[in-house]
């Protein structure tokens, strides 16, 4: 919307006064030596510059507001609420955007507030809110832009929740705080140096090998004991790597409770920790009955050496993008949960009620159709359940039909959080690998450097 340039109706404008000139002029409007006709109905505004007549009673429909305020109290009063006031001249100053209170003058004259399609949001609610406008203000052609900007905006100054921040350990006053800060490096921070690049190199082969060596483990090769004793020997060797990696960033790592918090140290020690378990139970097991029903939930514990792929989330920022994603997106998916289970429920019950009587039918019950709504709302649909009779067989379109509507809608939502995520993250290590450059080229210390590293989402 074009900047409202007229002035505030009911306000006698100066005599003599020239049109408005460009808002490029650091005057809004010329200065004369004309005064208000009646200082006590009328007074001036100047804002950054710009010189705004103002009546007392357009702004008395909002007395909340800053000007309206203003328009009420003393001249004692008056400079509590402006930065500078001139009483003989009727003058009050502020020390604003100009260009942004124009808009604050259309609020006034019609009620309606509008917002900039070039202004970052964040500063736009700062001005009105320093004006004493309620966003709940902005019109309605500007309220959805306005908010989905500033949601994006405020999403940019999250750190992400299950990042760990490797660039606020200070090891200051430790104990070898020069050799905790290079292993530290070498660990947490593959941008910092050739050494760190191969290490993590190294980690994500060893994460790779791990996986495919589980997969091979479950081949039946019959009585092959070299290739079983090869097996076990890899899943030893790649256990040792990340026993050992964890227990060198734990011991790196100044703060113990913090590093404890973090959710990919978490994952680093869920993915070694059934081995260890296994190991325990079988050599302790003997013929408890206890240990030995033990030995069978290490049997499903073993499951969890698939988690080992989500350490890749620390070499990858696709994953990590994905991960703050899920993180910020809980509302929505909770909302997505909350309608397929509504669905499913309501779909099967009558599902249920219209083939329960057909012989020979595989919706015996309820529950047993909640299955059958799940797969078509999913648009799965196994095959192993489905409806006999006509009404059935247009339910189902009903239901298939409603599933992708209830599919479709968080979609956009979340691949909207994705891409600013994926754009936040990579502008984090674009900044981060930046200041190691120039860390190196200019001889400062990296300590000193990250510190000074811009925090994506800061202006």
């Amino acid at each position: 919307m074009s900047p409202p340039h007229s002035l505030a109706a009911g306000a006698e404008p100066y005599k003599d006064t020239p049109s408005p000139v460009s808002l490029d002029s650091s005057v809004f409007f010329s200065e004369t030596t004309s005064s208000v006709s009646d200082p006590l109905d009328f007074f001036v505004v100047n804002v950054g510059g710009s010189r705004f007549v103002l009546s007392r009673e357009l702004l008395a429909p909002h007395p909340e507001t800053r000007l309206g305020k203003l328009a009420r109290c003393t001249r004692g009063s008056a400079l509590e609420l402006c930065d500078d006031a001139d009483p003989p001249g009727n003058e009050f100053f502020f020390d604003r955007n100009s260009q942004t209170f124009q808009y604050v003058m259309n609020f006034y004259q019609t009620g309606d507030l509008h917002v900039r399609e070039e202004l970052c949001e964040i500063s736009f609610l700062q001005e009105i809110q320093y004006w004493g406008i309620d966003e709940l203000c902005i019109a309605p052609c500007c309220r959805e832009r306005y908010s989905r900007r500033k949601e994006q905006k405020e999403n940019l100054d999250v750190r992400p929740r299950f990042e760990p921040e490797v660039g606020d350990e200070d090891f200051a006053g430790a104990l070898c705080p020069a050799l905790r800060r290079r292993l530290w490096d070498l660990l947490e921070k593959p941008e910092s140096s050739r050494a760190a690049r191969t290490f993590g190199c190294l980690s994500i082969a060893f994460v790779v090998v791990s996986v495919v060596n589980m997969v091979l483990i479950s081949l039946d090769l019959g009585e092959d004991f070299v290739a079983a004793l090869l097996f076990d020997a890899l899943e030893l060797a790649c256990v040792a790597w990340f026993t050992g990696e964890l227990a060198l960033r734990f011991l790196c790592a100044r703060d113990k409770c913090h590093f404890g918090r973090s959710v990919l140290n978490v994952i680093d020690l869920l993915a070694i920790l059934p081995f260890y378990v296994t190991l325990a139970v079988e050599k302790l097991r003997g013929g408890s009955v206890v240990l030995e029903n033990a030995g069978r939930v290490v049997q499903v514990l073993r499951l969890l050496r698939s988690l080992r792929l989500l350490k890749l989330g620390r070499h990858s920022t696709g994953l990590k993008s994905l991960g703050w994603t899920i993180a910020q997106c809980y509302e929505e998916v909770g909302l997505l949960l909350l309608f397929l289970a509504v669905g499913i429920s309501i779909f099967a019950a009558v599902a249920f009620t219209l083939e329960s009587d057909r012989p020979a039918t595989t919706f015996s019950s309820v529950p047993a159709a909640w299955w059958w709504a799940t797969t078509s709302m999913t648009t799965v649909g196994y095959g192993d359940m489905r409806p006999d009779t006509v009404a059935g067989k247009v339910l189902a379109f009903l239901c298939i039909l409603s599933g992708i509507l209830i599919l479709s809608l968080p979609i956009a939502i979340v691949n909207e959080r994705f891409s600013v995520c994926y754009v936040a993250l990579k502008a984090k290590e674009a900044a981060a690998r930046r200041d190691t450059e120039e860390a190196a080229e200019g001889g400062v210390g990296v300590n000193a450097t990250w510190r000074r590293t811009v925090v994506v989402g800061d202006t």
